[in-house]
């Protein structure tokens, strides 16, 4: 048994003895008690009556009396203990000067006008002046600085690609005449001692530029923030706000040859969007809006010049809203690896490094802390599997082993969180893993994948996410045996399933209006867009009349 502080040090064991008449019988239970009592007096008596088949009509009785004989023996214990602690003092085994410290640490600790004011943070003080400047005249001074950094990363990172290029094309050809001397001249060890060479060479000048772009980043990112505190502080001084406008307007020259300049411009491809709104609930109807998107899922994410149409309005809604109660959010469907090293996983990070992240740390750190908090989760896991009995065992043995072998690898419907401040429409992605089963046509409801989303729109009600983009077809590329049944199929299971998340949100949020777009890839036809767009307001049974935009 556990002993607690404060309580008796040592613990024993005394008799709770209890007569009660039972018809014509005189019945008397007694039961072994260890003191201190470290359980709830109500679970005490309840198995007790279970256990010894006592009458109902003493319940009551056999609990008072339980009650009064704990509370009295309890005290009679910390009378003994202060007694003996008491003798100790008088005797000297106690040194007073270390008694009375610890008492006074002890009462100062716990009371709370002896505790200190809790200091904000750097982080945090950053974001109530970014906050307060990004709903002031100054916003577009933010954007425009902001702007201007992105294009200075982008056009650094096109001369990286730049020189990787001309690195492969010149290995490429001294390859090529290489191997027409294999066998001549040459031998195989040759030819893999220049292709090592050659690895080599492409390793140092990655490590390179790699090394660059960081520092870069870390700079612009200690400059900006500088920058907003000082313009803060100089915005709270000063009086006249023509002064400070002047001050703070940015050269529309210096924009303008931004612009034209850098050939990374990310041009906007048309977009078929279709938009609903709905009302769900039982009683107190809710709310929402439901949008079905034909775009690739980066386009999200990507950051454009501030010459392309609305993208500098996207940008400064995203800003407005980064640090209030209504982000977005997006699903990112993943393989089971926590990195960003192939596929999806390898684009997004690309497009996260072209523009500094100012508020919060760059994907590689965030993932990395993804990792640690994966094993200890997988370590703890574990443990409790290891205390479950041999008969609950049988039914994780697959999925125990799978973790085995992989402690660090996330199960299919389990997702992680990153957070941006640094995207175009997004603050938080949500890393979905999935399978290959996926791309088959026999999942169900219970798929792994289906569950993760209801996952997510819960993570989304709680933390304040109002809008959310949703992978339709759970895939973001097509292929070939994707076909127009395959699509209508995997589209109404999703439909349906995300309305009844979505008729949940109401015990969850308390019912919140929100937005979910619906995200199918931009190999999609025109004829199939339409068709998904004509099942949706069957399944949702959509109120109010649809609107068909293109956007160019």
């Amino acid at each position: 048994m556990k002993k607690s502080k404060g309580k008796a040090n040592t613990a024993a064991e005394k008799e709770f003895v209890f007569e009660f008449r039972a018809g014509k019988h005189n019945c008397v239970l007694k039961v072994p008690l260890q003191f201190p009592v470290q359980v709830d007096i109500s679970d005490l008596h309840g198995r007790l009556m279970l256990l010894h088949k006592i009458p109902c009509y003493i319940e009551s009785e056999l609990k008072a009396l339980l009650s009064d004989f704990i509370e009295k023996e309890t005290i009679l214990d910390f009378d003994r203990e202060a007694e003996l602690a008491l003798q100790r003092l008088t005797t000297g085994d106690v040194i007073v000067n270390q008694l009375t410290s610890a008492w006074a640490k002890s009462y100062v600790e716990t009371t709370l006008e002896h505790t200190l004011p809790e200091e904000p943070s750097r982080d945090e003080d950053f974001a109530e002046v970014y906050h307060e400047l990004i709903h002031s005249p100054a916003s577009d001074t933010l954007l425009n600085l902001e702007h201007n950094y992105f294009v200075s990363i982008s056009e650094l990172i096109s001369e990286r690609d730049m020189e990787i290029k001309k690195l492969q094309e010149r290995q490429a050809a001294e390859m090529d005449k290489v191997m027409h001397e294999l066998g001549n001249t040459l031998s195989d060890q040759d030819v893999n001692a220049v292709a090592s060479q050659h690895f080599d060479a492409q390793q140092v000048l990655e490590n390179k530029w790699t090394s660059e772009l960081q520092q870069v980043t870390e700079i612009q990112k200690q400059e900006y923030q500088e920058w907003v505190i000082k313009l803060h502080q100089d915005l709270q001084k000063s009086n006249n706000s023509s002064i400070i406008n002047e001050e703070i307007k940015v050269q529309p020259s210096q924009l303008s040859e931004a612009a034209d300049s850098g050939p990374r411009m990310f041009e906007e491809q048309p977009q078929l969007e279709e938009s609903f709104t709905i009302h769900l609930g039982a009683q107190l109807k809710t709310m929402h809006n439901l949008r079905l998107v034909r775009a690739d899922v980066l386009d999200f994410c990507k950051h454009r010049r501030h010459g392309s149409s609305g993208a500098k309005l996207r940008r400064l809604q995203t800003a407005l809203s980064l640090y209030s109660s209504s982000l977005c959010g997006l699903v990112l469907l993943v393989d089971n690896r926590v990195n960003s090293y192939s596929g999806i996983k390898r684009d997004f990070a690309t497009v996260a490094k072209e523009c500094t992240d100012f508020h919060f740390s760059c994907l590689e750190e965030q993932l990395e802390e993804v990792q640690q908090v994966l094993l200890l989760a997988r370590n703890q896991r574990s443990s409790k599997q290891k205390d479950q009995p041999e008969s609950r065992k049988n039914g994780v043995d697959d999925k125990s082993k799978t973790v085995e072998r992989n402690p660090s690898n996330i199960l299919p419907g389990e997702f992680y969180i990153s957070r941006h401040s640094n995207l175009s429409e997004v603050h938080a992605v949500f890393h979905l893993c999935v399978d290959d089963n996926v791309r088959s046509g026999n999942i169900t409801a219970r798929d792994p994948a289906i569950m993760g989303l209801r996952n997510i729109l819960k993570v989304c009600c709680t933390h304040d996410i109002t809008t959310v983009t949703v992978p339709l077809l759970l895939v973001h590329d097509m292929s070939e045996e994707m076909t127009i049944p395959w699509c209508l199929k995997r589209a109404e299971l999703v439909f349906k399933c995300v309305k009844g998340f979505m008729m949940e949100m109401a015990s969850w949020d308390g019912g919140i209006s929100r937005t979910v777009q619906f995200l199918v890839p931009k190999s999609i036809s025109e004829e199939m867009f339409y068709q998904l767009s004509n099942m949706l307001p069957q399944i949702f049974r959509v109120s109010s009349t649809l609107t068909l935009t293109s956007k160019h």
